[in-house]
């Protein structure tokens, strides 16, 4: 019997949701271990002692980041054509998880970072968000007419953002941005990557996911 790859995940975490969104979509089935972060397995640790997710292990691979996850996915299977995306999409990504990440972590996490101000950090913040709507005025998604692995490696980070002031974001005037981001919250397709599941426990019946 093959043995499926395992994906250690949390269901709120944002690198976690792409991984999945890309497993998702290349149909690649995996058997899903949710943890918590509070809490993490000894398997999962050994797997990947830098502790994590997602984490993806298949055989004798560890695959530790989440970009590298939904190519992993993606280039087995990708029946939307996600890769099918110029190179500015993943540049897109590179600012995602850089600049704009760092911002985002500045004004969530404020109280974690008394030397930032978190008016400056959220105005950093804007920057990429601006550049966003920008280009959501000129194509429904960010790089073409479809969905492409810059969206759904970027989406999961926007909903981040604009959990931390919903009233406030959507007084900023991005209306493509925010049509964007709320097609995606209410769609089949986010709700059944947010699935809730019980913490992985050793002997437990396998989660198969999708």
């Amino acid at each position: 019997m093959t043995t499926l790859p395992i994906l250690w995940t949390f269901r709120r975490c944002p690198y976690a949701m792409r991984a999945r969104l890309a497993i998702q979509s290349s149909g690649q089935q995996v058997q899903l271990r949710e943890i918590l972060l509070k809490d993490k397995p000894t398997p999962f640790l050994t797997a990947s002692p830098k502790g994590t997710v997602p984490v993806v292990q298949n055989g004798d691979t560890v695959i530790e980041e989440s970009r590298d996850v939904m190519l992993w996915a993606l280039r087995q299977n990708d029946p939307e054509g996600w890769l099918d995306m110029p190179e500015e999409g993943y540049a897109l990504i590179d600012t995602c998880d850089g600049p704009f990440k760092s911002a985002l972590d500045h004004t969530k996490y404020a109280v974690r970072f008394p030397d930032r101000d978190e008016m400056t950090e959220r105005a950093k913040a804007m920057v990429f968000l601006n550049d966003l709507n920008e280009r959501l005025m000129q194509n429904t998604f960010l790089t073409g007419p479809k969905y492409s692995l810059a969206d759904m490696a970027i989406l999961p980070f926007v909903r981040q953002f604009a959990n931390t002031d919903r009233v406030w974001f959507d007084a900023q005037g991005l209306g493509p941005l925010t049509k964007w981001l709320d097609n995606f919250l209410t769609s089949e397709r986010f709700r059944s990557i947010m699935t809730k599941y019980p913490p992985w426990q050793a002997g437990q019946d396998q989660v198969l996911f999708p």
